[in-house]
């Protein structure tokens, strides 16, 4: 898997980036991941709800074909997008997300933070408190899209809309909960614990 470093990049480029890339590839393509960072940015999924949006304060809104409902990208929050071929590694959509959820989990035990995943809303959460979400799209049995885990950022967005469908949902970030750890500490944490996961398909 080629695990690319992206920085900060506007997000509509990226989803064009990978839906080109899902659309291009065949099946001796090498899998990606991309990590990253958005500017601020709200993005509504396929089964995304206008009455979700409460405010989006001049914070650019953006129809995107992931799942899911609304969420907030912003600086200091570890994008991870996988571009994997699902089919050829055996993984089923919900497997993938299982997968992307443990290695959140895995990578927050690490750093001291009991963290679990909800069976009714895909994501990661603290003591109920979202800290990762995640959307995918899978065309021609690969995947795309990804999640998201909010290491230092501005939560405040966050209130402006009601995340991933729930009303009164509360998000938290790594250093809301005394976790110090830079940005390239969580990517290559990250890249670590998800490089296990995929390899559990094998």
């Amino acid at each position: 898997m080629i695990v690319k470093d992206l920085g900060l990049v506007d997000y509509q480029p990226i989803c064009e980036a990978m839906r080109q890339f899902t659309a291009e590839r065949n099946q001796h393509t090498e899998d990606e991941l991309w990590l990253l960072e958005h500017p601020q940015v709200f993005t509504l999924g396929l089964n995304g709800k206008d009455e979700h949006v409460l405010n989006t304060h001049d914070i650019p809104l953006v129809n995107t074909d992931r799942g899911g409902q609304v969420t907030f990208h912003g600086p200091g929050q570890l994008i991870a997008y996988t571009l994997i071929d699902i089919k050829r590694q055996k993984i089923g959509v919900r497997e993938m997300v299982s997968k992307l959820e443990n290695t959140v989990i895995r990578m927050l035990s690490q750093l001291g933070i009991d963290a679990e995943s909800r069976v009714d809303a895909p994501g990661v959460y603290v003591e109920g408190r979202k800290i990762s979400a995640l959307g995918l799209k899978v065309r021609r049995g690969a995947c795309y899209h990804g999640l998201s885990l909010n290491v230092d950022m501005d939560l405040t967005p966050f209130s402006y809309i009601n995340p991933c469908g729930f009303q009164g949902l509360e998000v938290i970030d790594l250093k809301s909960l005394g976790c110090i750890i830079t940005m390239d500490e969580a990517k290559e944490k990250f890249v670590s614990e998800f490089n296990q996961q995929i390899r559990k398909s094998k």
